[in-house]
């Protein structure tokens, strides 16, 4: 059984270069790579383009990379809560690929697939379409859309084991699988790192033949990304 556990976020991120391009998991704030994010960081590794479903915030996730102008590209679907996000973007400093959700999920599956494309009926008829071949099914539009095709993939776990199998948690159960299955290089920091064996075999995700390295997080904030509250009488 290969252990594919490194010491932490800055021996698992070590070797992402310059101009790479990277996925990265989560929803919102939920299950988001807070320990590599914030070790590229540190590292100051430029040029990237990042796949993901949000931007982040201003001071937290994607947002603290974009901060540091360390982000040349960014491919997301959902962009509204990152002042500097749309600061960059308006002033022409950032490229921008905005996907329908679905399409973004999907063109992580079928890279994970090994699909060189997929074809989905989702923006047929707007701006999405723009350039893109279209053919027609059985009397219905559809786009045709490439898998991504990306250097690393960074995820979180709830749980994982030395080999790697991983098990995510509630909400965190989004892009993360999909984008296990997607990266070149998959690096996973997981909430608790377990030996093979401790896991239920049932409950695991995302296979560890998926993943290169895996690594036990920490200082996690789990913030919320927006707190809704009302006035009790």
């Amino acid at each position: 059984m290969i252990n594919k556990v490194v010491s932490g976020a800055e021996e698992a991120i070590h070797d992402i270069p310059d101009g790479a391009t990277i996925m990265l998991g989560g929803f919102g704030l939920c299950g988001i790579p807070e320990n590599c994010i914030n070790a590229l960081v540190a590292k100051n590794t430029k040029n990237l383009t990042c796949i993901s479903n949000n931007a982040g915030v201003d001071d937290f996730g994607i947002g603290l990379m974009l901060k540091q102008r360390q982000v040349k590209k960014m491919i997301s679907s959902y962009v509204g809560e990152n002042a500097e996000f749309e600061r960059q973007l308006l002033s022409g400093e950032l490229e921008v690929d905005l996907i329908p959700q679905g399409t973004l999920a999907t063109r992580c599956l079928a890279a994970g697939y090994g699909m060189p494309a997929i074809f989905t009926p989702a923006g047929v008829g707007t701006e999405v379409a723009e350039g893109k071949e279209i053919r027609n099914f059985d009397g219905k539009d559809y786009l045709l859309e490439y898998a991504f095709d990306a250097d690393f993939a960074i995820v979180k776990a709830w749980k994982g084991d030395t080999a790697g199998n991983l098990i995510f948690r509630s909400t965190s159960r989004n892009f993360n699988p999909v984008m296990a299955m997607a990266g070149k290089i998959t690096i996973a920091e997981v909430e608790e790192l377990v030996e093979v064996g401790a896991l239920d075999p049932d409950y695991i995700h995302t296979p560890g033949i998926y993943v290169h390295r895996v690594f036990q997080g920490k200082d996690y904030e789990k913030r919320i990304e927006q707190r809704t509250v009302r006035k009790v009488h």
